[in-house]
Order: structure tokens, then sequence, then C-alpha cells
């Protein structure tokens, strides 16, 4: 049996499973619901108009919110996103073994950034926001190496964006991370426990 250290369930506006995990080890009653958003799109619209990646971050978080909010009144919702950077370039999940390839070539010996957002919705308002970054440094990979972290990591390598996961393999590709651990998996999980406590959605 579950043991929930929330009060009601909250709704995750995303498909992402590491996000749902994060808040289900939290002690939440999570159901997931992805949001029909055109993530692309949206990006394109955002680079055109200048804006930064943590605006782009939490316009899709908020986007992808709203749309299940609608469906769900009387309940908070969760949207999450995540961007990276890295030179100026934005990256998004990749496609394949080959896209994942090509990622890691371009961030092999560089400095890039992740950003994460949160917004919250509750009664067709939006109640609450956060964003947060982390920045993570890139040994140079080798060849030899790199496919054999594709052949052990398999799918997972083009199911994040990035190609990695730091809480597994993917912490070998790295000489240095400085930032939250859970923005790095795609949630700034702290914040959103502290706001959801506060509205008594998480025991005190």
């Amino acid at each position: 049996m579950s043991v929930f250290l929330s009060t009601q369930p909250v709704i995750l506006a995303s498909a992402s499973a590491t996000r749902r995990l994060m808040l289900e080890n939290a002690g939440l009653e999570v159901h997931a619901e992805a949001a029909a958003v055109d993530e692309e799109e949206v990006k394109h619209s955002c680079k055109a108009a200048g804006m930064k990646v943590e605006e782009v971050a939490e316009a899709l978080a908020e986007l992808k919110a709203q749309k299940i909010a609608r469906r769900y009144p009387g309940t908070y919702v969760i949207g999450a996103d995540q961007m990276l950077e890295c030179g100026g370039a934005w990256f998004d999940k990749p496609v394949g073994r080959d896209g994942a390839r090509d990622q890691l070539r371009r961030l092999s010996g560089k400095t890039h950034r992740l950003v994460s957002a949160a917004v919250v919705f509750h009664n067709g308002a939006r109640v609450w926001h956060t964003t947060d970054h982390a920045t993570l440094t890139m040994r140079p990979l080798g060849e030899d190496f790199l496919e054999r972290y594709l052949d052990a990591v398999g799918e997972k390598a083009h199911g994040s964006v990035g190609g990695y996961q730091l809480e597994g393999l993917g912490a070998q590709l790295f000489t240095n991370v400085t930032g939250d651990f859970f923005t790095i998996l795609g949630l700034p999980l702290l914040p959103l426990l502290g706001f959801l406590r506060g509205r008594g959605v998480v025991l005190a």
C-alpha cells in the first residue's frame, strides 16, 4: 500500500516518467496526463521574439498546465519543462541513436546550462511558478567511449534533452556539475513542495 504525504491528488501535465517518479517518491499522489502542446512551434516563436531560455521553459510549462487544468477544476495541476542551452544554441530531445551521438559530440568538452521551470494552476488560474538552472561541464568524449556508452544506455539516450541521465551512467560524462539535482532531472522539486505545503496539499 502506498503511503502519501499529500492530502489530495495532483495532476502532472507531463508524460515524463522521471518527473512523476520524483513527485511520487516525495509522497504525492500523482495522476499524469500529457498535454498536447506543439513545443517545436512554441520554441520557434519564442526564439523569433528574442526570448531567453528561462522564459521559454516557463512558457511551455504554463501552456501544459493550462491545457490540462481546464478539465480538472479544483485540482492542483503542475506543468513543467526543461531547456538546454550551450553556446547560444538550444537543444531538444535527440531523435534515435544517431541524434543522441550528434548531441553528445556537440556538448563534448563544453559547459552547458539546464533550465527547469514549473507552473501550477488551480481553478483555472496560474497560482505559482518557479525557474531554476544548473551548469554542467562535459569532459571530452572519445569515440570508443561514446559508442560503448550508447550501447549501454540504449533508448534512454534519446529520452531526455542532452542525451544523458545524470542519475545513471550519465555521471560518467561530466567533470563538474553546479546546481540542484532535481532541477537537472527536470523539476525544481523543493520549491514546488514548499508551495504545495503552504497550500495544504502536502502535510507540513
